[in-house]
C-alpha cells in the first residue's frame, strides 16, 4: 500500500491536473494506493476541488485545517490519516513530476528505507542560492549525505516515520534524521518543472525560518546527546573573554594606578563572566536532562 501525502494552500488550479497525472502514474504501478490531500487553511475553494474528486475516486482522502498551520503540521496530519506501508511526500504546485514516482519505487525495491529527490533547479535565483547555502552548511557541519535536502518529493517506508520524531518544520531534515538512526537513505534525480498556475508560497520570511531550522538541525543532530559540548564552548568563550579583560585591568590598577571607575569595560567584563557561567550551567542542566531520559528509558 502506497500513501501519497500532498499538503496544499490555495492551489485550486493545480489540484485537478495533479490528481489526473498522479492517478495515471500510480495506476501503472499495480500497487494499492491512496492520495491524501491536506488543506492547510486554503481560502480559494481548493478543498471543494478535492471533495469533487473524492466523489468519483475512492483513493482520494482529504484532511482540512480551518486556518493555516504550516507544511509541517499538514504533513503530520496526512501521516496520521494515511495507512500505507510506503509513504510519499509531494508538493501540490505541480513542480514535482508524478512520473518520477517509478524511480523512487525502484530505489525502495533496491533496499533503501528512504529516498529523497534531487532537483534540476528551475527556481528563482534567491531560492537556488538559499538551497545551495543550506545544503553546503549541512554537508559541512552535520555531515549530511544528501545533495538536495530541500526537495519536498520523497518516499519512505512507514517504519522510518514510526522511528524518527516528526514535528513542526523538521520535515526538511527527515532524511538526515533517518540516516542518523541507521536507515539506508538514497537519492534519485527528479524533474523539477516551472510553476504554471498560482503563486509561489516562498518568500523572504521563509529564508529566515529555514536558517533557524538549519541551526536547530545542527544542534539536534550534533549535540542532542552532549549538550554541554555546545553550551560549554559558547559559555567558555564568554567567560574566558571576560576573565582576561578583568586580569588585564587588575594588572593596570595594581601597577599603574589606573582607576577602575573610569573603565566601563570592567562592567562588560563582569557581564561576560556572568553570562559565560550561566551558559555553561545551561549545558550542565541539559546533560542532566539527557541522563534522566536515558535512565528512565531503561526502567
Amino acid at each position: 500500500m502506497l500513501s501519497v501525502i500532498i499538503p496544499f494552500f490555495n492551489e485550486k488550479e493545480n489540484l485537478t491536473p495533479l490528481f489526473e497525472e498522479l492517478h495515471g502514474e500510480l495506476s501503472a504501478t499495480k500497487l494499492a494506493y491512496e492520495i491524501v490531500f491536506v488543506d492547510d487553511g486554503s481560502t480559494d475553494g481548493s478543498a471543494n476541488v478535492i471533495l469533487e474528486l473524492k466523489k468519483h475516486n475512492s483513493t482520494v482522502q482529504l484532511k482540512r485545517f480551518s486556518m493555516r498551520r504550516g507544511k509541517g503540521y499538514a504533513l503530520q496530519a496526512g501521516i496520521k490519516e494515511s495507512t500505507g506501508d510506503l509513504v510519499a511526500f509531494m508538493d501540490a504546485d505541480m513542480q514535482d513530476d508524478s512520473s518520477d514516482i517509478h524511480h523512487f519505487l525502484k530505489k525502495i525495491n533496491d533496499g533503501y528505507d528512504l529516498v529523497n529527490g534531487i532537483r534540476a533547479r528551475k527556481d528563482s535565483l534567491l531560492i537556488r542560492f538559499y538551497s545551495k547555502m543550506g545544503n553546503a552548511f549541512l554537508r559541512s557541519f552535520v555531515r549530511s549525505p544528501l545533495t538536495d535536502i530541500n526537495c519536498g518529493f520523497k518516499l519512505m517506508r512507514r517504519e522510518v516515520l514510526d522511528t524518527v520524531p516528526f514535528y513542526s518544520n523538521n520535515f526538511r531534515f527527515l532524511p538526515i534524521a533517518a540516516h542518523y538512526k541507521g536507515f539506508r537513505v538514497g537519492e534519485v534525480p527528479v524533474h523539477n518543472r516551472p510553476r504554471k498556475f498560482g503563486k509561489s508560497k516562498f518568500g523572504i520570511g521563509k529564508v529566515f525560518i529555514g536558517f533557524i531550522d538549519t541551526i536547530t538541525a545542527f544542534f539536534l543532530y550534533e549535540f542532542s546527546e552532549r549538550p554541554l559540548h555546545f553550551f560549554g564552548m559558547i559559555g567558555g568563550f564568554f567567560f574566558l573573554a571576560g576573565f582576561l579583560v578583568t586580569v588585564y585591568m587588575t594588572y593596570e590598577r595594581l601597577f599603574f594606578g589606573v582607576l577602575l571607575y573610569r573603565r566601563p569595560a570592567l562592567q562588560f567584563a563582569i557581564l561576560f563572566i556572568v553570562v559565560g557561567i550561566q551558559v555553561i550551567m545551561t549545558g550542565f542542566i541539559g546533560e542532566l536532562i539527557v541522563y534522566m531520559n536515558k535512565k528512565n528509558s531503561k526502567l
